[in-house]
């Protein structure tokens, strides 16, 4: 019975005692997965305020990190709006006043259409492997999946945040939460993500909730209800001329 026991206990330390995972490569597959060279999405928007909620349904095309269209379908007040990103410039198009605008500097950190995202949440879509630099600090279960907590701090200095804490899951390498935080170390904004599929041959949420925790209320709910990656995309969507299409 003791040799028994002792073979038990060297098998539970050969099991469980593995080595820590590259953070770099777990990094690399969670983009492998989120980014990709062109998209296509149907979304809502459900925006939580004090008293009721409201939907706001949207069109977005994006190329890379450096270009994206959206238009905004639902509702009649929001209709026909449109947002244009060129490289680090944005503008917004409003039908009601026939105007297009462009936002810079701190006007970037405003709210789009009162929801927990910010402008510069809306443009961001590099690559985290380009942006920060990972370390596994340890691991958790999350909604009954295994997870990896990564640190990730900002190796560039055009990021929204400078430091992001990341619960990746250990099977399907998607990130299920996040914490964003100043460079003061201050917790601004959490991510939940979470109904996740597989879609063309990679794992993707198709809900994410953001949370500015500066804030009261449930937060946002961006809900992905169709999406089709690296599709072709014709080149006047990404063009001034198409705002007021």
């Amino acid at each position: 019975m003791k040799y028994l026991i002792s073979a038990i206990f060297c098998f539970g330390l050969i099991s469980f005692n593995f080595p820590a995972p590259d953070a770099a490569e777990i990094l690399q597959k969670v983009d492998a997965n989120m980014v990709s060279k062109t998209s296509i999405t149907e979304s809502e928007m459900v925006i939580y305020g004090r008293r009721n909620s409201r939907t706001v349904v949207s069109r977005g095309y994006a190329e890379g990190h450096k270009k994206s269209f959206t238009e905004y379908l639902a509702p009649d007040r929001e209709k026909g709006t449109k947002m244009l990103k060129l490289e680090d410039k944005l503008w917004i198009y409003s039908p009601s006043s026939d105007r297009t605008i462009q936002l810079s500097g701190h006007m970037l950190r405003q709210s789009v259409m009162g929801s927990d995202l910010s402008y510069e949440d809306a443009m961001e879509d590099r690559k985290l492997s380009e942006m920060y630099t990972p370390k596994v600090i340890g691991d958790e279960v999350v909604d009954g999946r295994k997870t990896w907590i990564l640190e990730l701090k900002a190796k560039v200095e055009d990021v929204n945040y400078q430091k992001l804490k990341m619960w990746v899951d250990q099977e399907r390498f998607i990130p299920l939460k996040e914490e964003m935080y100043a460079k003061s170390g201050q917790l601004l904004k959490r991510t939940t993500m979470s109904d996740v599929v597989k879609m063309g041959g990679r794992w993707y949420p198709q809900k994410t909730n953001f949370k500015d925790v500066l804030k009261s209320g449930k937060g946002t709910d961006f809900i992905v209800k169709s999406i089709e990656f690296d599709v072709d995309i014709p080149e006047y969507i990404f063009s001034k001329a198409a705002l007021k299409k």
